[in-house]
């Protein structure tokens, strides 16, 4: 790397589908919003010519963020692929938002990428966010190189970013996060400030000269190769101590020399295995420029250091009925398997599918298998149908360019797949198969929201669900307690995007209301009541009189219904129709209209008639009794309370647990986890943390995870009773 020139290659830098998976580099791009991933995108274009200018492509619009969503925000809301090609290598370059809300775009970019290039800017460093997601591909074995934005902006320090880089990246051995060149910096502005021109490898003791807009190597002068020696010196040896040539490091230390080849080989493969991670600086071109620098590098690093599709960990591959499969990694000739890793509705093609085959060849006008599971919790019905392959492309901004067919390892668009939705494995129709599934974040930001108008509530059904096929990290939930459709989002922003999409795609206006959680009611203390249900007004009448008594059970015992009727009071026809109606009752609730929970109701006596009484009429008795025990107790409204488990660095355990306290939360324990975070346990009501998911992300400035599950209801404080029924009483 750093030792060969490359030429421009004009209009071959525009990918089309691969021939082998030898020749195909998936490539994710990873960082926080504003890092620099989709202006580093379109300059990686631009050099390889798949662009007529920075970030153009022949209709006029942008290879990435194109979205008119995008455009409003002025961000990045969903994954992007973006192919060309170099070296006669087709690289998908999958551009990801970099906010917090849209982490599920970012995880199907890991999913269908090989290795992934993480970007930060060296005016903003690492952030936590972008520290966790290293983490996670550190799990997997990815392989990773860090790529330096923003050179320019005042006070930049390439090198300085190099040291903050390897102790963010490198804790278990900093010597495997190190640069491969350095920045040359032309003349000092008034400023102060000196602008990056170009670039000195450190293994190849070559300069590359950016300067005139394409780049230009030359011979370093005399007085340049010392200001690289230590830096050169410390390459060389995280190279070799990451050989698989254990006596490299002897002879090096030996004093023998290495032959650069061999250094470079060795770095190839090191990067590819995953154990060591380059730092690369690049900047987009300037106006009338052919090529940003670094950019030439950094696709050098890609197409000869990054793994092929072929040293891809094979996925677990099951039949739909659970049965395990062994396939072949990455083989064309293979049974098909592929994966839809995002959804999306483009306002002429319709819906699209963006694919990662893993296995076989997928061809238009195939007929294939979509199999679909494990997400009806999220609103997503499990589901297995066959479906023809229309259209194949690969996209370029807004274009779709045609292709015949899709060999394992590559990725690619299928038009108009009515059944698929983001996550779905697609397989030969004779021989259905199912991929373990990838793990998506769990929505905590209830979205409760209502039709605007009556044409919008026809409309709005279809829309939720063509949106939740888009976005498994979104769950839709029509909650029968509350009566509130409900869509939980992963924060503010997924939620402003979600209605956005709903409005301009699909014609949906609707109204955000406030979310209700499901409150229940239960008795206090033990009471009695009378039901007396007596009416005559001419021909068949209706008598039943039933006298009950009610008293509390421990949380979680439901309704209980005794019978300790004697003497036939009651006849024994009718004492189901008491049940019954004490049942409906508690269902309505008796005091402020929430369900009546843990309570055991005894039936002690009552009256019939043998003519007018009838399972209508003692079904009323049996409610209006409930009713009137209601009145002589006292009556707990009881809230959920959910079981909540926060994942925080230890610099902000002692804010977390406070506003966890702050909340009616109790703190159940702690737990120091590797990393140096600590799980928090606590035991919180859900009407405290309806909007947790974004104070948490404020108060750790994003470094926080949560869960939380539903653990029991229990008696709400006086105060905050009073307070939501008299809101309750304004609303109605």
């Amino acid at each position: 790397m750093g030792d060969k020139a490359q030429t421009h290659p004009g209009a071959a830098g525009r990918a089309q589908a691969a021939d082998h998976p030898q020749s195909v580099r998936n490539v994710v791009l990873v960082g926080h919003s504003g890092s620099g991933k989709t202006t580093l995108v379109e300059a990686l274009a631009l050099t390889a010519g798949a662009v007529n200018r920075a970030g153009r492509v022949e209709d006029g619009g942008t290879v990435s963020d194109f979205d008119e969503i995008e455009h409003r925000q002025q961000r990045s809301v969903q994954l992007s692929l973006v192919p060309v090609e170099w070296d006669g290598i087709k690289v998908n370059l999958l551009d990801t938002p970099g906010y917090a809300d849209f982490v599920g775009e970012l995880r199907a970019g890991l999913r269908a990428a090989d290795a992934a290039l993480f970007v930060v800017s060296a005016s903003d460093g690492v952030d936590g966010s972008t520290r966790m997601v290293w983490e996670e591909c550190a799990a997997v074995g990815m392989p990773r190189a860090i790529v330096v934005t923003h050179l320019e902006a005042a006070r930049a320090d390439f090198e300085e970013m190099t040291r903050i880089c390897a102790e963010a990246f490198g804790a278990d051995d900093p010597d495997a996060v190190l640069p491969l060149y350095l920045p040359l910096h032309g003349p000092q502005a008034p400023d102060g400030h000196a602008p990056v021109t170009g670039l000195i490898g450190l293994l190849s003791q070559k300069l590359f000269d950016y300067s005139a807009g394409e780049r230009k190597e030359s011979e370093p002068g005399e007085d340049q190769l010392p200001l690289i020696e230590e830096a050169r010196n410390r390459l060389i040896e995280g190279i070799i101590s990451e050989s698989e040539d254990e006596t490299l490091m002897d002879r090096y230390l030996g004093g023998e020399p290495v032959e650069v080849k061999t250094l470079i080989e060795d770095l190839e493969r090191a990067v590819a295995r995953g154990v060591f991670f380059p730092v690369l600086a690049a900047a987009p071109a300037t106006e009338g420029s052919r090529q940003g620098l670094g950019t030439v590098e950094l696709l050098e690093l890609i197409t000869r250091g990054f793994p092929t599709p072929l040293e891809h960990e094979t996925l677990r591959v099951t039949t739909v009925d659970g049965t395990p499969r062994e396939l072949k990694p990455c083989d064309p000739d293979a049974p098909l398997v592929a994966e839809v890793v995002k959804t999306s509705s483009d306002p002429y093609v319709g819906r699209l599918s963006l694919i990662r085959v893993f296995s076989g060849t997928l061809r238009a006008d195939q007929t294939v298998h979509v199999s679909g599971h494990g997400l009806a919790d999220r609103g997503h019905e499990d589901h297995d149908v066959d479906e023809r392959i229309g259209a194949l492309s690969t996209p370029f901004g807004k274009q779709q360019r045609p292709v015949s067919h899709v060999i394992a390892g590559d990725l690619a668009c299928v038009a108009k797949l009515s059944r698929a939705e983001t996550g779905d494995t697609l397989s030969a129709k004779d021989d259905p198969l199912l991929m373990e599934p990838w793990q998506m974040p769990d929505p905590l930001l209830p979205l409760a929201i209502q039709a605007h108008s009556k044409p919008d509530e026809d409309k709005l059904s279809q829309g939720l669900a063509r949106l939740v096929a888009e976005d498994p990290t979104m769950r839709l939930e029509q909650n029968q307690d509350t009566h509130q459709v409900v869509l939980w989002c992963l924060g503010e922003a997924h939620a402003d995007v979600a209605l956005e999409r709903l409005r301009s795609r699909y014609g949906v206006q609707v109204d955000v209301v406030p979310h209700k959680v499901s409150l229940r009611e239960t008795f206090a203390t033990k009471a009695a009541g009378r039901g007396r249900h007596v009416k005559q007004s001419g021909g068949h009448g209706q008598f039943a009189i039933c006298e009950i008594e009610v008293e509390p059970l421990p949380g979680g015992s439901g309704i209980e219904f005794v019978d300790k009727v004697v003497g036939g009071a009651v006849p024994r026809q009718f004492i189901p129709s008491v049940e019954k109606g004490v049942r409906v009752q508690a269902a309505k609730g008796v005091v402020a209209g929430y369900p009546l929970i843990d309570v055991r109701v005894t039936l002690l006596d009552g009256k019939a008639h043998s003519v007018d009484s009838s399972d209508a009429a003692f079904q009323t008795a049996g409610a209006l009794a409930l009713r009137e025990a209601a009145t002589d107790a006292r009556i707990h409204l009881l809230e959920p309370v959910a079981e909540v488990s926060v994942l925080v660095g230890d610099d902000f355990v002692g804010a977390v647990m406070s506003d966890l306290s702050g909340r009616r939360g109790r703190v159940l324990g702690t737990e120091q986890t590797p990393g140096g975070r600590t799980m928090i346990r606590a035991e919180v009501p859900e009407i405290e943390i309806g909007r947790y998911a974004i104070d948490l992300r404020s108060m750790t400035h994003g470094t926080a995870r949560f869960s939380r599950r539903y653990a029991r209801h229990e008696p709400m404080p006086q105060q905050v009773a009073d307070r939501i029924r008299e809101e309750e009483r304004r609303a109605s």
